[in-house]
């Protein structure tokens, strides 16, 4: 196989499904259902935007994993002989330069998981590069040159099978991610996927604010916001739209550009710098694992968050008894206050805020931040 050596060099992401799943009691992990979502789904959403194609290695239920849409290959190998076997049986499969490979029972993969490896990679002059957490190495995680496809089949028909050593055999990048550690998340038991929702964390302060549609959420962040920004708060805002949008209008030369087909779009002046970037067709929902490493955390002191109330954050319920809806408080276990423009009929056993007083609010969210970082 030859390999590119241009400066952009072509991968390939490799989902890793094909295990036995023992500790799961054999089921096939990547078809379980987590947050109403099979588990493979979120690689799935994570990896592709990263990568010049993307592949599942499977050795059950293909027909089931082919419904994603995408390429499924089976083990060139017989008898289940661990994610080497699906390595080699990517390399054999693609002809990008490079492999990424990921397991489908990790639901937080980084969103900057290629530009960091290959980064590594090629600043050490390494052959491989692999992911550590700031603890260990995470060895299924990790960005294979293909000509290594038959130094790795020689490995395995030697009766290798410890994904470590054969890694080791070559000079190896090892690539911190000690910032987003949590990414490795994986589940192995079937109390996992029950009993562990996908929390929301963060570098900085992140505090949500939840409420039925008309309650008022943006109107509050735009008086809210100037108020701690007088604190001396650097605050980013992150948002969920529930419907198509665009920040760009047609005629612009940045809007005809992406529509000529161009992934991401950067636009920068002087003063305002905006990254437009197409999301894949087939993208179910954003979640804030993937978009809060997009922000440049280094200039910020805090993250509000309006919308995503089904993610694990601390939120405020904001909660007007005039629109005759529910309060959301103590269905959600994630709210930390309620914020009413009127005095509730039923004590709560939460904190309570007065949504027509920003400063109040402002003094809230700045002893938040205080309990946050000690």
């Amino acid at each position: 196989m030859t390999t590119n050596t241009s400066s952009n060099p072509s991968v390939t992401g490799v989902i890793l499904a094909g295990g036995k799943g023992r500790r799961m009691g054999g089921s096939d992990k990547g078809l379980l259902n987590y947050q109403q979502r099979p588990l493979i789904t979120y690689a799935i959403n994570t990896l592709k935007p990263q990568v010049d194609a993307l592949i599942i290695n499977a050795n059950r239920n293909i027909e089931r994993y082919q419904e994603f849409g995408y390429s499924v290959i089976e083990d060139s190998l017989d008898n289940f002989c661990g994610p080497l076997a699906g390595m080699l049986t990517a390399m054999q499969a693609v002809d990008t330069d490079y492999i990424l490979t990921a397991p489908c029972d990790s639901p937080r993969i980084s969103s900057q998981l290629r530009q960091r490896m290959m980064e590594a990679m090629l600043l050490e002059q390494a052959d491989l590069a692999v992911a550590h957490d700031g603890s260990r190495l995470q060895p299924v995680f990790c960005l294979l040159p293909c000509r290594l496809q038959a130094d790795l089949e020689q490995h395995l028909q030697q009766g290798g099978r410890k994904i470590d050593l054969w890694l080791a055999e070559h000079k190896m990048a090892v690539v911190d991610f000690s910032d987003q550690a949590d990414s490795f998340t994986n589940f192995n038991h079937p109390e996992d996927v029950s009993e562990h929702p996908l929390q929301s964390t963060s570098p900085l302060p992140l505090i949500g604010f939840a409420a039925f549609s008309g309650t008022g959420k943006t109107t509050l962040l735009r008086q809210l916001i100037p108020a701690l920004n007088n604190k001396g708060l650097r605050v980013a805002v992150i948002k969920h739209a529930h419907h198509k949008f665009d920040i760009d209008v047609p005629g612009k030369d940045s809007y005809e550009i992406r529509r000529a087909g161009a992934q991401q779009v950067l636009v920068s002046s002087s003063n305002l710098m905006a990254l437009m970037e197409v999301q894949p067709a087939e993208l179910l929902e954003p979640v804030l694992a993937d978009l809060i490493p997009r922000l440049n955390t280094s200039m910020l002191d805090l993250i509000l968050v309006e919308g995503f109330k089904h993610e694990v954050l601390p939120k405020i319920e904001l909660y007007r008894p005039s629109l005759n809806k529910p309060l959301l408080y103590p269905h959600d276990d994630n709210i930390i206050a309620i914020a009413s423009d009127e005095a509730l009929s039923n004590p709560v056993q939460i904190d309570q805020l007065d949504l027509n007083n920003i400063n109040e609010m402002a003094d809230y969210i700045d002893a938040f931040i205080t309990n946050w970082t000690t």
